[in-house]
Parts: structure tokens; sequence; C-alpha cells
């Protein structure tokens, strides 16, 4: 007798719907013998860890929704940076440099803010003016910053995972160069950080901290999923990631393509970063660089590189993230909690999608 992997031709609708929905589970079970093994009830843990992402009723009742809008905050970038990395993903580009291309966006656009108007006498102070050029500055950064590797890939054949990497390391250092002693404030007591932008250079606020870069992630999101599953375009970016031979004879253009995604990628990221330090640090500071590339890595993945999925997950790691903050002040757990909930959200999903792949069968 002996257990035999074989694929699935067709799977059936229930193992598609239910399988995420176990893995998931699964990973909640997880992190909450973890929790056990530290000495934290699982049950406690995850309810505070809810309110911290949430609220509770009772805040609601007199309207108070901190929680909510900190957790939308926190799933701005993590949206714009997953519909970046996923639209690579489709081709089969793993461009894990997501974090660099968000930080030199970030820079782009601060440059705008903070000198555009010395450079252009007489250019109205305005918002319709100065974030639309920052929006552009950012995503042409991010652009330019991924088109490196993708030009190496393309026509080099250089591995994608080094060069996207290892340029996130170049990307941060130069920015941390730039807001400690470049770009430092001679007016900002010795703190690190550039002079803050003008009110013409700030996204305007809905709700506490929550502002309107959410409606650009909701927008770029419709627009990545009209162009991935509505024009000729994505299809040959879907063809090119499931068989790049049969794209090759069927006459597109291989590294016209990965010139051009990676252009998309990259600027997404890019103006992930503009809408951080347009909507939240409103100068170049401290604090760009936490990660939000690399988690949109698990993001696009658990999502399976769906755009409006990747929104929801985005939600999802976000309220996570903002809980585990949650429990770190009030419980006193690390609020590597989190993170670790996080991994085992992508192992058990990705464990999840072999048996929707795969099916085993016992021969005698």
């Amino acid at each position: 007798m002996r257990i035999v992997i074989e694929n699935r031709i067709d799977a059936p609708r229930v193992i598609v719907v239910l399988v995420p929905i176990a893995s998931v589970a699964m990973a909640l079970v997880f992190g909450g013998i973890l929790m056990s093994i530290v000495g934290a009830d699982p049950i406690e843990t995850y309810a505070a860890m809810a309110e911290g992402a949430f609220g509770s009723p009772e805040q609601w009742k007199v309207g108070q929704y901190y929680s909510i809008t900190e957790t939308l905050v926190k799933a701005i970038p993590l949206m714009l940076t997953g519909l970046a990395v996923g639209v690579a993903f489709r081709m089969l580009f793993w461009n894990i440099g997501a974090e660099g291309q968000l930080v030199l966006g970030g820079v782009s656009a601060s440059a705008v803010a903070l000198w555009m108007g010395d450079l252009i006498p007489g250019i109205p102070d305005s918002a319709w003016v100065y974030l639309p050029m920052m929006a552009i500055a950012g995503i042409i950064a991010g652009g330019i910053w991924a088109v490196v590797p993708a030009l190496l890939k393309a026509y080099l054949k250089v591995n994608e995972i080094i060069t996207t990497l290892m340029l996130n390391y170049v990307a941060i250092l130069w920015y941390q160069y730039l807001f400690n002693v470049a770009w430092k404030d001679p007016a900002g007591y010795g703190f690190p950080g550039s002079a803050k932008f003008g009110e013409c250079c700030k996204i305007a606020r809905i709700s506490g901290r929550l502002h309107w870069g959410l409606a650009v992630a909701f927008i770029s999101a419709l627009i990545m999923w009209i162009i991935l599953d509505k024009t000729k375009w994505g299809y040959q970016i879907r063809l090119i990631g499931e068989n790049v031979s049969a794209a090759r004879y069927a006459g597109i253009n291989i590294g016209k393509n990965i010139v051009g995604v990676m252009l998309l990628s990259g600027g997404l990221a890019g103006l992930a970063g503009m809408v951080e330090v347009a909507g939240i640090s409103h100068s170049l500071q401290e604090g760009l660089n936490v990660g939000y590339g690399f988690t949109a890595i698990i993001i696009s993945w658990l999502a399976r590189l769906n755009p409006w999925g990747i929104v929801l997950v985005a939600n999802m790691f976000a309220a996570i993230l903002v809980g585990g903050d949650q429990i770190q002040m009030t419980m006193g757990l690390p609020g590597s909690v989190a993170h670790v909930l996080q991994g085992a959200m992508l192992f058990c999903v990705l464990g999840g999608e072999f048996f929707q792949r795969y099916r085993l069968t016992v021969k005698r």
C-alpha cells in the first residue's frame, strides 16, 4: 500500500471555498497554542486584539471609531504594496523590492514638497498642484527603481530575487542618510527628519488620522482589476506567468512585458510611499520603512493575486498588526505575536492550496 499525490483536473467548489477558511482557522489554533505556551489565554488575547483593531460596542455607541480608522490607516500602504507585488507575481516575476520602491517614492514626493516652490517661482500653493506632482514623482521614482532589475532579468537573465532584494538596502540607506544628514531640518532641535511640509502638500483627513489615501488605494485596486482581468495586456501577463514558452510562441515580447509590468509594480509601491509621507508623517522621517513591502508579499499570495482579494487581506493584516499593538500595551505580550500570526497564516494557507491542487489517493 502506498500514498500517491495526483493533480486535480478541476477542484470541487466546496474545496475551493472551505480550504482557505479551514487554513485561517488552523493558523488561529496554532497561534493560540503558542500563546498558551507563553502563559497567555488565547481567547482573551484574540478578544483584546479584535477590540484593539475594531473597537468595542461601547465605543461605537458614543461615536468613537478610533480603532477602525487606525486599522484603515495601516491598511492603505499594505493595499498599495500588495497590488504592486501582486501584478509582478502574476507574471512570475518575483519582485521582493517593494520596500525600497516605497521608500524612494516617499523620498521623491518629499523632494517635491520641500523644493518645488523654490525651483518653480510663482507656482501657486495649492493641493491641486502639489499633490499630483508629488504622486507623479513617487510613481516615477518607484518605477525607475523597479526597472533596473527588470532590465537585468529581461536581457541578461539575472535572478530578480537577488537584485530586487539588494536594491532595498540601497534605497533604505540612502533614505536614512537624507533625513539624518542631508535633509535634516536645522530648526528641528537636533532630531532627525526633514522640515514639515506645507498645508498644500498634505492629503486631507477623513477622521482622526485616516486620510483620503484610502480612496487612492481603492481606485488603484479597481484599475488593477480592469488591467489584469479585462484587457489584452492583462491576458498577456497571465499567459507569460502560466507558460512562458507558449507566450513566446504566440509572439508576445517577453522582455518588453517584464519591463512594463515592473514599471507598473514599482510605480504602485512608489505611490504608497508618497501617500505615507503626504498623509501621515508630513515630512521625511524615520518610520517609512517598517516592512510594508515585505508584508505585501504574504498578502498577495494569501489573496491568490486577486486585486480585490488583496484589498480584503490587507485590511485583515492591518487589523492583526493594530491588534498586536493593543495586546502589547494592555497585556504585556510582545508585539511580535502579530507577526507570528501572519507567518502561521501564510504557511497554513499555502498548505491548504496544496490540497486544492492535488489529492492524496491510497493505492494497494
